[in-house]
């Protein structure tokens, strides 16, 4: 038995170094239709590297022939099926600049954009890629309107702007939570006007009061009138905007400190 899987593991090393030393001679050789032929077999195999390898070495020889267009859209693919995808959409966008009217055009714009739609990371980090994921889906609809993408396209940006909605919030959270009051002003009123049907509209309206309120209490007396005013408006906008917030029964007690400190000032 041993000698079995012994007698398997060197026949196994033999074919590899067969498979490497032909993979070898094919790469130095002058053969490029033959190379051609052997990197469509290894894309079909998916063993991008060895494609890769081939498409790089026949790229000058059939860069104005009808080939030189393959090439050029097979090698956004490998590195894009690497999971390489900064590289994937450098060469997608190559591609399209090259050849715009290809057949294949459309479908390389849309993964240009795939690619950062991937690496767009998690809320805590840089979001550049995010705001080029939106950017290139954008110019991927103005480009193909009547792409049946188009769809799928407009709720990947709806995906990556609420991503951006969730980031710009939680720093408004992050002032709040630390009681910088004016920051927290600030940066609400600026998400509010930025994002004025934001799911968070009603959540804000009462961390406002509450804001408001505690900047009021920690402020010199010349500013707590009008800061305690400030509070009670945001109060009445969450009970216009919201009537059925649980959020208002809870602020009451508050409300209620509020409105003594105010007729104080009659």
């Amino acid at each position: 038995m041993l000698k079995n899987r012994f007698f398997l593991l060197i026949m196994m090393c033999l074919l590899g170094c067969v498979s490497c030393s032909k993979y070898s001679k094919l790469l130095k050789g002058t053969d490029n239709e033959a190379k051609y032929k052997a990197a469509l077999d290894y894309y079909e195999q998916k063993n991008y590297d060895r494609a890769l390898q081939l498409f790089d070495v026949m790229q000058s020889y059939y860069r104005t022939k009808p080939e030189g267009e393959t090439i050029a859209y097979l090698t956004a693919e490998c590195y894009f099926h690497k999971e390489d995808y900064s590289i994937a959409s450098s060469y997608y966008k190559r591609f399209v600049s090259k050849y715009p009217f290809s057949k294949n055009a459309e479908d390389a714009l849309y993964k240009s954009a795939t690619c950062y739609y991937i690496m767009s990371p998690k809320i805590t980090l840089d979001q550049s890629d995010t705001y080029t994921a939106i950017s290139e889906y954008q110019n991927f609809i103005d480009v193909y309107p009547q792409s049946p993408k188009v769809a799928e396209a407009n709720g990947r940006i709806d995906t990556l702007r609420m991503k951006l909605e969730d980031k710009e919030y939680d720093i408004c959270q992050l002032y709040f939570k630390m009681e910088e009051y004016q920051a927290a002003i600030t940066t609400y009123e600026a998400f509010l006007r930025e994002h004025p049907n934001t799911k968070y509209r009603e959540e804000i309206l009462n961390n406002m009061v509450i804001n408001y309120y505690r900047y009021a209490e920690n402020s010199v007396k010349a500013k707590q009138r009008e800061r305690y005013e400030s509070a009670l408006e945001k109060y009445n906008t969450l009970c216009y905007v919201f009537p059925e917030s649980e959020y208002i029964a809870k602020l009451e007690p508050t409300v209620k400190k509020i409105r003594e400190k105010l007729e104080k000032y009659k």
